[in-house]
């Protein structure tokens, strides 16, 4: 791949109307908006929006820009509101979009019409199983056509324990870095980097807990011989297992130690014995799934994490919570352990080199980078679906999304506002 892909403002411009505009954009999930008058703010590539939950309950993803002056309406990032004033002028609009008020609105003249001034919305809008997705292309194929391959993957990870309904927590740790937003989707489907770029981090795990908990490739030193794998998924949806090494044990067993969880594991144990408490800690500590929806959606493990661009070479990381309604409360108190710990011991490793490439890919004379691990080696084999896998060190993942980003990038794409 040629470094301009990451280094060249013309480019980013680009792939924020033909990427961030032109195909299925994940902007927030139904529980972070659940009751009534609900609201959080969010991007659509370098697009501010406003994603409310209106007085009827119907879900709209609102254009943050005052129709008068083009201020944002909306300054805060979650709250309850029926209706957004523009701190400029004092436009005031409701929670799905209507103008409702202009002061001095006669000074206007006769031909003033208030309905001509309405926010503008995200024109299509669905949801799959919680998660909420827009896009401005109304000749997009349908969002369950979108997801594809990916779509199963995403109800493996939500049922893993049936009738639990996941719930994204307000809190969440936000990174902001200098680097492209491609750096991070490059990192999201890359098995190659663990055991170097998280060397610290395996190591203090090892020396502090014992060797067994060498979570590099599961103790393997080889990436290629172990039981890991990576897909491309089609779409530019990517996905990394690691369920078939985790699943070797239990999976709560092989995972990094966390606080307390010995004494609520104890509890479980005591309460529901051990084959339901075996089945909540492998729940409560990881899915062992990497699962990448282009362009901007993360799962992994327990936590979504969101890509969101901000120029060429910035870019904010959101990491998202999430807890399981109706599961025992130690289950959930895990889970937020969990995701005190890679978001603040292993994902800063990333950040660093995500800042690195950044640097260096700004060279001028050195032109390319190379992503064709196992492209030649026929390791690779394609099911019947088009699904490709591969070893968990392939750089398939690169290949794939770009695959996608290419074909957005020379659409003639027809992109509106609602």
């Amino acid at each position: 791949m040629h470094r301009s892909l990451y280094t060249d403002p013309a480019i980013f411009a680009e792939e924020m109307i033909g990427i961030f505009g032109g195909t299925w954009v994940y902007l927030g999930h139904e529980s972070e908006i659940s009751k009534p008058n609900d609201f959080v703010a969010r991007t659509l590539g370098l697009r501010p929006i406003i994603l409310t939950r209106d007085g009827s309950g119907k879900i709209n993803a609102l254009m943050n820009r005052c129709a008068h002056r083009g201020a944002t309406v909306c300054r805060q990032r979650e709250g309850s509101a029926r209706y957004f004033t523009c701190g400029y002028h004092g436009w005031t609009y409701s929670n799905g979009g209507e103008c409702v008020a202009v002061p001095g609105d006669d000074a206007y003249g006769p031909g003033f019409k208030i309905e001509r001034y309405n926010l503008a919305r995200i024109p299509r809008l669905e949801t799959y199983r919680g998660f909420i997705f827009g896009t401005l292309n109304r000749e997009a194929p349908d969002l369950v056509q979108h997801l594809g391959a990916a779509r199963p993957l995403i109800d493996q990870w939500l049922d893993r324990y049936p009738g639990a309904e996941i719930v994204v927590r307000s809190s969440a740790q936000r990174m902001v870095m200098g680097a492209n937003w491609k750096l991070v989707y490059d990192n999201a489907g890359d098995g190659y980097h663990p055991p170097f770029s998280h060397r610290s981090l395996l190591l203090m795990t090892a020396r502090r807990h014992g060797p067994d908990r060498d979570m590099s490739y599961y103790g393997t030193s080889d990436p290629d011989d172990c039981a890991m794998y990576s897909q491309a998924l089609g779409n530019g949806h990517t996905f990394i297992d690691q369920r078939p090494e985790m699943h070797a044990d239990s999976a709560w067993q092989r995972q990094r130690p966390q606080p307390g969880r010995e004494t609520y594991e104890a509890q479980l144990r005591q309460r529901l014995g051990d084959e339901e408490a075996n089945r909540l800690l492998e729940v409560a500590v990881g899915s062992g799934m990497n699962l990448n929806v282009f362009p901007n959606l993360l799962i992994i493990g327990n936590q979504i994490q969101v890509v969101e661009p901000i120029a060429v070479d910035r870019v904010q990381v959101t990491w998202y919570a999430t807890t399981l309604s109706g599961v025992p409360e130690e289950v959930n108190v895990l889970r937020m352990r969990t995701q005190e710990d890679f978001p603040n011991f292993g994902e800063v490793d990333d950040c660093a080199n995500f800042e690195a490439c950044q640097q260096g890919l700004a060279i001028p004379e050195i032109e390319w980078i190379d992503i064709s691990r196992h492209l030649h080696t026929g390791v690779e084999r394609t099911d019947s679906q088009g699904v490709v896998t591969g070893p968990i060190s392939d750089d398939l993942h690169f290949r794939s999304y770009y695959k996608e980003w290419k074909r957005l990038m020379r659409a003639e794409l027809k992109l509106s506002v609602g």
